[in-house]
């Protein structure tokens, strides 16, 4: 089983992505893949091969789930919730989940 390595959407802040990074936390954001301002099918599908869960609070991610776009695993993060309630949360689905387990789910924080 393998560890899940996340890809962050534009709508996530920086400092999500420093937190993680501080609890090693392989995590990639949009900006940093050349994905700023690309579709929602084409950040999924990058993220989908370099095999990274898609951490987002786009419900249009949700809507490409139910269409049976296949993906590494999406994790939605309910608008305005806290840097600190993102990150905690995140990392617990990356302890207790592997990338194996995230293959085509959609995990809401």
């Amino acid at each position: 089983m393998s560890e899940i390595r996340f890809q962050t959407d534009e709508h996530i802040p920086a400092a999500v992505i420093a937190g993680l990074k501080r609890r090693r936390v392989d995590v990639l954001s949009t900006p940093l893949a050349g994905l700023l301002g690309s579709a929602d099918e084409e950040q999924l599908a990058f993220a989908a091969q370099e095999q990274r869960v898609l951490i987002t609070q786009d419900d249009d991610f949700l809507t490409l789930h139910a269409q049976g776009v296949q993906h590494a695993g999406i994790v939605f993060v309910q608008p305005r919730q806290s840097i600190g309630y993102m990150v905690r949360g995140l990392h617990f689905i990356f302890q207790v989940l592997s990338a194996e387990e995230m293959e085509n789910h959609v995990e809401f924080l």
